[in-house]
């Protein structure tokens, strides 16, 4: 298996650090709104590639963090006038829900940052012990990021470059040493949340928290690092001046980031109004949708979201699972039960199909020619299948297409459809939940309805729906 590592900008051999086992993190979502659809886009990617691995057998220790404590989370505490508490587990919570919507297994551990305080504190003291950081006359720790010799070896900068006046590091502070040295810990603010330290009340800066929590729930040598490319500089950067400094060895030994994804050929903002959480974009299609246009571009390259394009990806998606019902219908109405010699030469036929969907993960997770092989099995089910064909040969062409989508996290077996009268009953029941204030229930019926594809829309003229 070949992945292309940004460390090396180059394809390499996969070489896992333990036979058969996998150590791999991928930076999580800033928890202080719903997740938009550029944070689903590594997400969806990743996931993707851990089902790949987990296919071919390897047992995979996924970690995706939450950072649970940053000035946005903070900033949108004090609009509402709650606590950032309350605003991180709240869209936690909504950010597992859209998660789960796009068919993302859970990882094998979220850690939070702001439950892993104790072991930053430590890392940062061990910095500073071993004269790679510095505690400023205000309790700021900075970073000496000049004393790390190798810095800008993952984002391939040259830090004489960044003296020159690469702004989105040079802050300038009589504090600092070096304008480039980075923050490790900063001291509390008035109304912000805080933490006791040697050096001041306060809280920690943003890179040190991946670097902890890679190193607690993975080691200090991790196989994969994963992240959007935005994440490179100089946030991967500065983990891996962190961790090599703390830990004396190589922080992660492959990195992989995928492209940035764009909104009908722009950049997404607010500003431009092109700015899409997932939760809006489940409104208007199934998530699996979603997921499976985020894998028809190979990851790495920048992917351009429209309307258009993903009405195109329903229609191919609809390809496969409208494939999927008739090999299911076939079987459940086939005359024989057993196969026949020639069933199984047909059969046999389509371990080529699993060779191009392997060739194509195995090369650095080429999922857009992994989907183009499960379009190759399609074509072949659809014209090699009737209701003369066996019971087992239509099942194992079935688990055998379903086995490919489930690597791509593409569910192929459809939800059930629901019928008018019950969802009439269901929003009257919704109504008379909203009128007792008992809103947990209504939300609770909004979205068990839009999970079986049913839009509803408060209108003045009451509630309307209708299917995605």
């Amino acid at each position: 298996m070949k992945i292309f590592n940004t460390l090396t900008r180059k394809k390499e051999e996969f070489q896992p650090i333990e036979e058969g086992k996998v150590r791999m993190y991928v930076c999580g979502p800033t928890v202080y709104n719903y997740i938009h659809i550029g944070n689903a886009r590594p997400m969806i990617i990743f996931d993707t590639f851990r089902r790949y691995l987990e296919y071919k057998g390897y047992e995979v220790n996924y970690v995706s963090n939450f950072t649970d404590v940053d000035d946005k989370i903070i900033k949108e505490a004090i609009e509402e006038g709650t606590t950032a508490e309350e605003v991180s587990r709240r869209f936690i919570a909504e950010c597992k829900k859209d998660m789960a919507d796009m068919n993302i297994k859970p990882a094998t551990t979220h850690p939070l940052a702001t439950e892993e305080i104790g072991g930053m504190i430590e890392m940062i003291q061990r910095l500073i012990d071993e004269g790679y950081a510095y505690a400023a006359a205000d309790g700021t720790v900075y970073y000496r990021t000049r004393k790390f010799a190798e810095y800008g070896k993952l984002s391939h900068k040259n830090i004489d470059d960044l003296e020159a006046g690469h702004r989105d590091i040079k802050v300038t502070g009589d504090l600092k040493e070096d304008p480039l040295d980075f923050v490790l810990w900063k001291p509390k603010k008035e109304g912000e949340p805080y933490w006791e330290s040697p050096w001041c009340e306060g809280r920690p800066g943003w890179h040190i928290e991946c670097s902890v929590m890679a190193k607690k729930y993975l080691g200090d040598t991790i196989d994969i690092h994963a992240g959007g490319e935005d994440l490179v500089f100089p946030h991967h950067e500065n983990e891996i001046a962190q961790s090599e400094a703390a830990n004396g060895v190589p922080f992660a030994h492959y990195w992989m980031h995928n492209g940035f994804l764009n909104i009908n050929n722009q950049k997404m903002s607010k500003s431009l109004g092109n700015f899409f959480t997932v939760r809006e974009i489940g409104e208007k299609y199934d998530l699996q949708v979603l997921r499976f246009f985020m894998l028809s571009a190979h990851y790495r390259t920048p992917l351009n979201f429209s309307a258009e394009l993903m009405d195109a990806a329903k229609n191919s998606l609809e390809r496969i699972l409208t494939a999927a019902d008739n090999l299911k219908h076939l079987g459940s109405v086939a005359k024989s039960e057993h196969m026949t010699e020639e069933e199984k030469a047909f059969f046999d036929a389509t371990e080529d199909f699993v060779r191009k969907f392997e060739a194509a993960m195995e090369d650095d997770a080429n999922t857009a020619d992994a989907v183009s092989a499960v379009f190759e099995l399609v074509k072949y089910a659809n014209s090699n299948a009737s209701s003369e064909n066996s019971k087992e040969y239509l099942e194992a062409l079935y688990d055998r297409l379903s086995t490919l989508c489930d690597v791509l996290g593409i569910t192929v077996a459809r939800k059930e459809e629901i019928l008018d009268a019950e969802i009439e009953n269901l929003i009257a029941e919704r109504q008379a939940a909203r009128k007792e204030k008992n809103f947990a229930r209504a939300d609770e019926i909004r979205d068990l309805l839009l999970e079986k594809g049913i839009v509803l829309e408060d209108t003045r003229e009451g509630v309307k729906w209708k299917r995605a």
